[in-house]
């Protein structure tokens, strides 16, 4: 096993994060705010009650991936409404946001350039904006207006929507759609078990949301649009394509998430549990076949344990992003690790998909799970479009 990191000098100092719930989109108090000043509103609640002082951030990454009003000035934008001006980036890479934002902040760590990072996700898919673009080079002067749905159902180098990809990778794999049911099912146990434990209170946080007048309007408390699901239910609901039902695929939600990364000394001071060490062990990416999306993270797993000489056997708490059940199947088929043992606390294929927060919240949730387990390397892993699949190791210790 290798004893390398990726970034030996970065952190992420346990207990200093938090995430809203993810209210699905027709049901989401969300729906009628700029989720960039709620987000950055979110982070500033989140760190008081984590303890933390603003002012001891000196640098923010953002990750998301719809426009919303005032985008163009990203990070100095949303860090001056956290009441806290200082200098950030912004990153996108379709529903790797997540994690890849996170990885930036690290990196940033680890150039010396800034001690303290704050990494801030979020996402409104609802009442997602429309886009006209400009095509000189057209008898047009503009397309057609597009927004992000278009874009969920069309992948411009194969023609094909997400959830072909999914169905083609079923066919492939000779998946059965009893199997990937009974993942959904599973799923959803796993979700409500570790909510109706408590697990999720120690990482999600109610948040408030007001008019543009100061005005309450609702409170983000629930992962709203979530319910329990029976086999039966599962059984009985039409086939979109080879083994994706509405039942076995994710579903589009509004949210943000943020955590913190830093040094090893500034994450001991920072942290309420400084004896918890959080180190980045390693990343890597990978791109599958064209409208293969479901089979590029296994891709990238194996590719991230045989760089790093470890197995799956050396994984305490395994996470990904599943938008289809189809995903954890193949990676089943490809890993050989069952898929009972992924997401124990939690998913994106029940609690939703906002693109940027999705696998920062995942992140989150494994981190605890770790802490909880009494330590262990948390593998996170998930596909982004374009047939892309990222995963990253970290080691609680």
């Amino acid at each position: 096993m290798s004893e390398a990191a990726l970034f030996p000098r970065a952190r992420i100092p346990y207990g200093t994060w938090g995430s809203s719930y993810f209210p699905a989109w027709q049901t989401s108090a969300l729906a009628e705010v700029n989720i960039g000043q709620f987000s950055g509103e979110a982070m500033a609640r989140i760190l008081g009650l984590r303890g933390v002082p603003k002012s001891e951030l000196d640098y923010l990454v953002l990750g998301s991936t719809v426009p919303w009003h005032w985008k163009f000035w990203t990070a100095p934008m949303v860090s001056s409404i956290m009441g806290h001006r200082i200098p950030g980036f912004h990153v996108e890479q379709a529903c790797a946001t997540g994690l890849q934002a996170v990885l930036m902040g690290a990196a940033t760590v680890e150039a010396q350039s800034h001690d303290t990072v704050g990494v801030l996700t979020f996402d409104r898919t609802s009442d997602s904006p429309v886009g006209v673009f400009p095509e000189r080079r057209s008898y047009e002067r503009t397309q057609a207006i597009a927004d992000v749905w278009d874009n969920f159902g069309f992948d411009p180098a194969t023609g094909n929507a997400m959830i072909a990809a999914a169905g083609i990778t079923a066919r492939k794999y000779g998946l059965d759609r009893t199997e990937t049911d009974e993942i959904a099912h599973l799923r959803h146990q796993q979700y409500f078990e570790a909510k109706d434990r408590g697990f999720l209170d120690r990482l999600m946080v109610p948040l408030n949301v007001l008019t543009v007048q100061g005005r309450p309007l609702g409170t983000v408390d629930d992962d709203a649009g979530v319910r329990q699901v029976s086999m039966g239910l599962l059984r009985s609901q039409r086939e979109l394509d080879t083994c994706v039902t509405s039942g076995t695929q994710t579903h589009a939600s509004d949210g943000m998430s943020c955590l913190l990364v830093t040094t090893e000394e500034r994450a001991r001071e920072l942290s309420p549990r400084p004896e918890i060490s959080i180190r980045f062990l390693g990343k890597a990416e990978a791109r599958a076949e064209p409208s293969l999306m479901p089979e590029a993270p296994g891709i990238a797993v194996n590719r991230l344990l045989d760089r790093l000489g470890m197995d799956m056997d050396d994984v305490a708490v395994a996470k990904n992003h599943n938008p289809f059940a189809v995903n954890d199947a193949v990676f089943k088929r490809q890993t050989g690790y069952d898929w009972e043992n992924l997401n124990r606390t939690g998913c994106s294929l029940v609690w939703g998909h906002p693109q940027g927060p999705t696998l920062t919240r995942s992140l989150i949730e494994g981190l605890e799970e770790a802490v909880e387990r009494g330590g262990g390397n948390v593998l996170l892993f998930g596909c982004a479009a374009g047939d892309v699949g990222i995963a990253a190791l970290f080691q609680v210790s």
